[in-house]
């Protein structure tokens, strides 16, 4: 018997669609008796309420959206579990090489693409913006995308001065790296003025050759993305889950280069508390000695 599960993801041409059909993919290939559908959404922020409902058995999140669902900010504590870790980005701007613009500063006043209105990178540039005491709404033109995929066409023909967005094999960096583009992250200064502003968010990189043209590894700051559970998912489907994301890393990182991070040792280290692993994936985790 085959028990279905549907996985939420985002936008088309976004990061969350192409993790979430390999991550699919993976996990039927392991385990014949898990049948995963993965389902495009509005991305982090429409996949929580979706899972609260039961309308998604898993669903990809960013940090930022998790870490306030979890927290009640703006809305009631969520009961959300972690089934694995996926990956941390590091949020940065790309612009074109013909741009002049060489600090986040420079951007000030100008048109900037912030990402879709519910992806988990729209909230964390919103945090990083005012950690560094900006405005997205005020010191820039913001423009808030409906698909993830239209914002590398903006900056490519002159409607946006920047793109936001962050991690290793993120679509929209990787077409604007091709074409010459130039990576703008936050300082070492304005890193450590965004962590001393909120805690939750982490130093991280963009590791050397993520990207075309970028040789060298780029600091900065971000999160973790998550695969979530709905509140009623059963122990054993999580440790099924767990089970079959391990036993197929290998297979899973020749689709996807994210993929390297997805590992027990990353869910144990990156989820803010044990209690918010789901108990299937902790059962499976002590097995392995973590």
């Amino acid at each position: 018997m085959t028990t279905k599960i549907v996985l939420g993801t985002a936008t088309p041409g976004g990061g969350f669609p192409l993790y979430g059909d390999k991550l699919a993919e993976t996990i039927n290939e392991t385990d014949s008796a898990l049948q995963v559908e993965a389902r495009n959404t509005k991305g982090s922020t429409e996949n929580i309420p979706l899972l609260e409902a039961g309308d998604l058995d898993i669903a990809l999140c960013t940090g930022e959206p998790f870490y306030e669902a979890i927290e009640g900010i703006g809305r009631s504590k969520a009961n959300l579990k972690i089934i694995t870790a996926m990956y941390s980005t590091a949020g940065m701007f790309v612009v074109r090489g013909d741009n002049p613009a060489k600090t986040i500063s420079d951007l000030k006043g100008k048109p900037v693409a912030f990402g879709t209105k519910g992806s988990g990178l729209t909230i964390l540039s919103r945090y990083v913006m005012e950690g560094l005491g900006l405005d997205q709404q005020k010191d820039f033109q913001p423009i808030f995308l409906d698909k993830a995929g239209d914002g590398p066409v903006m900056v490519t023909d002159g409607t946006a001065a920047a793109l936001w967005g962050g991690g290793v094999g993120w679509p929209g960096f990787a077409t604007l790296a091709k074409a010459g583009g130039r990576f703008i992250p936050p300082s070492a200064e304005e890193i450590a003025k965004v962590r001393a502003k909120f805690s939750f968010l982490k130093a991280t990189t963009l590791p050397a050759n993520s990207y075309a043209g970028q040789t060298a590894a780029i600091p900065s700051v971000g999160s973790w993305s998550y695969v979530l559970a709905r509140p009623t998912l059963s122990d054993n489907i999580a440790y099924a889950l767990a089970k079959a994301i391990d036993k197929g890393h290998a297979a899973f990182v020749k689709k996807l280069d994210q993929a390297v991070e997805t590992t027990p040792a990353n869910t144990a280290a990156a989820a803010p508390s044990a209690e918010l692993i789901h108990p299937g994936v902790r059962k499976y985790l002590k097995e392995l000695g973590l």
